[in-house]
């Protein structure tokens, strides 16, 4: 019988324990950490009754705990550099003032008072870290309540941003880098037309256009079960695995290549649009730092809003009053008020450290921020000087959308990935991803149908698709 030479099997038993390694939990205590990782035998259990799945799934759902809990260390550690920070701030200032050495009730009542503000921050961070904790076990049954429905491809270049029609018929209309914009049926994935009148990445050629074309709806089709696509695991998408842009879903489609009104008061990129409530203007916002007002029926610039210092990335309109938010890379955002035709007020908010990707509007008084810190911060438009609420993700975070009639805001992101949060930063769930189905590159943008029977969440991304879900919202906040 032949036998392994000693540098074949020193390198296969080195690979076996790199393996058994990379499974095993590891741990903090520095004693713990000098022993060897266990056996992926030990650790999978020979007579174990669970399917094979169901262990990967149990060992990943592990290794999403560990990295919590490194998480969680590593911002108790920043939090005690905090605390020894303030304390010996609070020594300094109890030294004297004017002169005169603090008594000992001011010295109590400062001690108190900065007591009180650790506590806070302490309970902030403790509940905050709870929830992304106890969320990692949301993994497996987040994907029975949201399920694929339908891939919208078409497009040969990323698609930038996604929306849903507010009127009938209920239409999904995409803008892509490919220098066109593209309406489908929502039901059967069918392009319905095409628009081809921008000269540069929609909008890159610092316009906007404003057509129009009379939708005729094809007949449904039956919807396939898309719980059967896929495996469990996540895996790693190479670029080869994108859809074929040969099998162009839209060259059949009618075309528009002229706009009934064109837009063109901006001196960079246009990155967003919108209608004020009435459909009689629309607000648009650039690259040049400004966001401008239009009259659609004429086009003629109402008003021009300059103030922000950096490029803008995001413009909203509230669904019923005339109000404008828009987001920068200037780490703030703006609150544009109309409503009175005599005063045009403007309030600036700060509270993130990094580009604010977007803001929306939600019910009632609330504005919802995201971006590139890594952050989306919930505010009460009453009372800005503070979040009401902060969700903290592992990946910068591109526009957010929010469902408005169950308050479920919709986060996609830079690792691909798109989590569900309610108002108050409880995750929900997370879109499930796999080698066969979600997005294989940076999700750019969202989009919520409320009453859409079919499809109630659509995402888009630099994979050159749009991808419809079934977000089962009954059993999404009954798992809550």
């Amino acid at each position: 019988m032949p036998t392994e030479s000693g540098s074949c099997s020193a390198a296969r038993q080195a690979k076996q324990k790199r393996k058994s390694h990379s499974l095993s939990i590891r741990r903090t205590n520095s004693s713990e950490q000098e022993r060897p990782g266990l056996p992926r035998e030990m650790l999978e259990g020979q007579d174990s009754k669970l399917p094979s799945s169901v262990r990967s799934t149990l060992l990943e759902l592990f290794g999403q705990i560990e990295r919590e809990f490194e998480n969680l260390y590593i911002e108790n550690l920043e939090l005690r550099r905090e605390i020894e920070t303030l304390n010996e701030r609070l020594a300094a200032e109890g030294q004297a003032v004017d002169g005169a050495e603090l008594s000992k009730g001011q010295l109590k009542t400062k001690a108190s008072h900065s007591t009180s503000q650790l506590s806070q921050k302490l309970k902030t961070t403790y509940k905050a870290s709870t929830s992304k904790i106890v969320s990692s076990f949301k993994t497996t049954t987040s994907r029975a309540v949201c399920q694929l429905v339908k891939e919208y491809i078409g497009h040969r270049d990323g698609i930038w941003d996604v929306s849903v029609a507010r009127t009938q018929p209920v239409v999904l209309g995409t803008a892509s880098a490919d220098h066109t914009a593209l309406l489908w049926s929502i039901e059967t994935g069918r392009c319905l037309v095409k628009y081809t009148g921008h000269v540069g990445s929609a909008s890159g050629d610092q316009t906007a256009h404003i057509w129009r074309y009379a939708v005729q709806l094809p007949t449904p089709q039956p919807v396939a079960d898309s719980s059967q696509i896929g495996g469990e695991d996540e895996v790693e998408c190479s670029d080869k695995d994108e859809p074929d842009a040969d099998g162009d879903a839209s060259s059949d489609c009618p075309t528009i290549r002229a706009p009934l009104t064109s837009l063109k008061s901006h001196q960079g990129v246009v990155m967003a649009a919108d209608w004020l409530v009435g459909g009689k203007q629309a607000v648009t916002a650039s690259w040049d730092r400004t966001a401008n007002l239009y009259e659609v029926e004429t086009a003629e610039l109402v008003h021009s809003l300059t103030g922000h210092d950096q490029e803008l990335t995001h413009c909203c309109t509230h669904p019923t009053q005339r109000l404008v938010v828009t987001s920068s890379r200037d780490t703030t955002f703006r609150l544009w008020d109309f409503r009175d035709p005599s005063i045009h007020s403007v309030n600036v908010f700060q509270g993130h450290t990094d580009t604010v990707t977007s803001a929306v509007f939600t019910v009632g008084d609330n504005v919802v921020s995201g971006s590139d810190d890594r952050t989306v911060k919930v505010w009460d438009l009453k009372n800005m000087r503070s979040p009401i609420a902060t969700i903290r993700t592992d990946s910068a975070i591109n526009r957010i959308n929010v469902c408005v009639g169950q308050k479920i805001i919709a986060l996609p992101h830079d690792n691909r990935q798109v989590r569900l949060f309610d108002m108050s930063g409880v995750r929900l769930a997370r879109l499930p991803r796999s080698s066969r189905q979600g997005h294989r590159r940076m999700v750019c943008c969202s989009a919520w149908s409320e009453d859409h029977p079919v499809c109630n969440l659509f995402t888009c991304g630099f994979d050159r698709q749009a991808i419809g879900w079934n977000i089962n919202i009954p059993a999404l906040l009954q798992e809550k």
